[in-house]
């Protein structure tokens, strides 16, 4: 059953979110070549530990996983399109890292994923970043009161089709609160004026995944979590959490400008 927040439980969800936010940031600005995956994962951990909230990555375990979760971001590089479990690989030059993090303080969870590349930057990566985040953008501008579900995923899914780029079916957005993953569904690709209305109070994770050659296709690698693109190409994940409001959209997880 989906609930909508009050302007005290949003208020809430916002100081999860600015959590969410410093973790992605330090994560970002740690991630040099050499740097480890796990050692990401730690930065982002202390983080946590340092505002006093719990990771609702940690011990995850959905019904397609075949064990929990063993860390607070999702690491995904290169081909790798989300749920990458942090390990010992290394940065290398002109990877492209994208990292999922989410936050729980007070009873109330933030989730949120940036995608940027390591060293020298290849400009295909840059586009397809640049893709995601437009694509982004669009999904918040029509996250508003009186729109419907349908509205901002036809708004993410035009500006990924436009660039030519591939979207994985069967995976989006979601609803965000006292857990962090709730109903309803927020799809990357659909039809606009169609899916449930969108009423104040409700908040919603909107999370373009694109991949750069335009095939949808994706598998599940052998971890059971890691879901890489079929064809071996490169691909991006982009998600805020943002609040339905009488206002406009409001985004919880923005970042602060370094």
């Amino acid at each position: 059953m989906m609930e909508l927040k009050t302007d005290t439980s949003i208020d809430a969800m916002h100081a999860a979110g600015r959590v969410v936010g410093r973790a992605l940031t330090a994560v970002r600005e740690a991630a040099h070549v050499g740097v480890s995956l796990l050692e990401l994962d730690e930065v982002a951990r202390e983080v946590l530990r340092e505002a006093g909230a719990s990771s609702p990555f940690l011990g995850y375990r959905p019904s397609f996983a075949p064990t929990p979760f063993p860390a607070v971001i999702c690491a995904s590089v290169n081909d790798a399109i989300v749920h990458g479990i942090p390990t010992r690989y290394r940065l290398r030059d002109g990877d492209l890292l994208s990292v999922d993090c989410g936050a729980q303080l007070d009873g109330w969870a933030g989730d949120s994923a940036i995608s940027f590349t390591v060293g020298r930057p290849r400009p295909a990566d840059l586009r397809l970043i640049e893709t995601a985040e437009r694509a982004l953008a669009a999904g918040i501008d029509a996250a508003v009161a009186g729109n419907r579900i349908g509205d901002i995923a036809h708004a993410v899914g035009r500006v990924c089709r436009a660039a030519g780029y591939g979207i994985p079916d069967g995976f989006g957005g979601h609803g965000v609160g006292r857990r962090m993953h709730e109903d309803p569904e927020v799809p990357n690709e659909g039809r606009p004026g169609r899916g449930l209305p969108l009423r104040p109070g409700m908040v919603l994770a909107i999370e373009p995944m694109v991949i750069a050659s335009g095939e949808d296709a994706y598998y599940a690698a052998a971890d059971g979590w890691t879901l890489r693109t079929s064809d071996g190409s490169r691909a991006a994940h982009v998600e805020h959490t943002v609040a339905i409001t009488e206002n406009g959209p409001r985004v919880l997880t923005a970042r602060e400008v370094p």
